[in-house]
């Protein structure tokens, strides 16, 4: 009879060998459908997000959330290997998803299986496999959300390398534009956009958020995308840029926003406001259980679904985030059989 670990393992393979695109999940979440089905636990399904309780339920008792998500980035050129043929070659399973987030998704489902029949556990549990993460598209986990109960605490399940997530930076989106005055080449014009470009860019480079979290450390700004003009004998009237700020948990995105438009040289436009910082206190039982099994707390600069989540929120779970959208992705074997474990050893200290 095949153990929990090897069922996980199982249901990876075959994860990996369906394509997931974001908003292409259909096929997955009949897969984890299957699974649910397998082991006689009741499931919903809302789009491509698949969802289930703990049998005793108790809408008295505060409720954890256990959620991954099911769909992937596409596969870059540099893969040497099938992305879709899952392969075992020296302790590491290779294909697209396996590192971000299926090892994680999977341990967390055998996690809910695990403790599905516990008969009076202190907190309820959900499961919620999710879809549109790596697009965070509108039918992923926050268009769930609306119709699970109140959730007190989550999980979220990423490459964490099993160490504690307890803060994730959040998120604001700029279109920026500078203005100048549309001309002909061959004509004179004092207000090219494209020559204000320097002294701006400058600008955004010296500009700083003054408050540093203990955590996640400053607000960091960054300059992604700059663009102007479309022929040779045109100058432009605008040159648009797109700036990516990671906040921090010292500020509200809003903040964020009143702040830099303040001070800007130039029109700032948030695209929008959603992608919020998250953390979890240092007193949180989770937390303290991950520490006395000795785990280690940090700080992660990447997003994830915790940015929806308005409760505190973990992000746990088996795998390296340095590995995740990079040719011929893996995750260790070990890391999925070491990672169920410490999932149910952690809650075992809470439940």
């Amino acid at each position: 009879m095949k153990t929990l670990s090897e069922k996980a393992i199982k249901l990876l393979h075959d994860l990996i060998s369906i394509k997931s695109f974001s908003g292409e999940e259909d096929k997955t979440a009949a897969r984890i459908g299957q699974w649910f089905y397998d082991h006689n636990i009741p499931f919903k399904k809302q789009v491509h997000n698949i969802y289930a309780f703990n049998k005793a339920f108790d809408e008295g008792k505060p409720t954890l959330l256990l959620n991954s998500h099911h769909d992937t980035v596409k596969p870059n050129s540099a893969y040497t290997k099938d992305p879709f043929q899952p392969h075992i070659e020296d302790g590491r399973l290779y294909g697209l998803g396996s590192n971000d987030a299926g090892g994680a998704l999977v341990s967390l489902i055998a996690l809910f299986t695990h403790y599905y029949n516990s008969p009076n556990p202190k907190y309820n549990l959900i499961i919620a496999a999710t879809a549109e993460e790596e697009s965070s598209g509108d039918n992923g986990l926050n268009s769930l959300l609306p119709t699970l109960p109140k959730i007190d605490v989550a999980i979220v399940g990423e490459p964490t390398l099993m160490q504690l997530a307890i803060a994730e930076k959040g998120l604001v989106v700029f279109d920026g534009k500078i203005e100048g005055t549309a001309s002909h080449a061959a004509h004179p014009n004092i207000n090219n956009p494209i020559l204000k470009l320097p002294k701006i860019l400058k600008w955004l480079e010296k500009f700083s958020f003054e408050k540093i979290s203990d955590t996640l450390g400053p607000v960091k700004l960054t300059v992604t995308q700059v663009s102007a003009g479309n022929q040779h004998n045109v100058v432009p009237a605008n040159v648009n840029l797109v700036i990516d700020v990671r906040v921090n948990d010292c500020y509200s995105n809003k903040e964020i926003v009143d702040l830099i438009q303040k001070e800007s040289p130039l029109t700032l436009i948030p695209r929008s406001l959603n992608l919020n910082s998250s953390s979890i206190s240092l007193d949180h039982p989770l937390v303290k259980a991950g520490l006395e099994l000795g785990r280690t707390t940090y700080g992660s600069p990447t997003l994830s679904d915790q940015a929806k989540l308005s409760c505190p929120s973990l992000k746990l779970g088996p795998g390296d985030s340095t590995r995740s959208h990079t040719a011929n992705e893996f995750i260790f074997l070990n890391e999925i059989k070491e990672g169920i474990e410490l999932y149910i050893n952690l809650l075992n200290k809470i439940l």
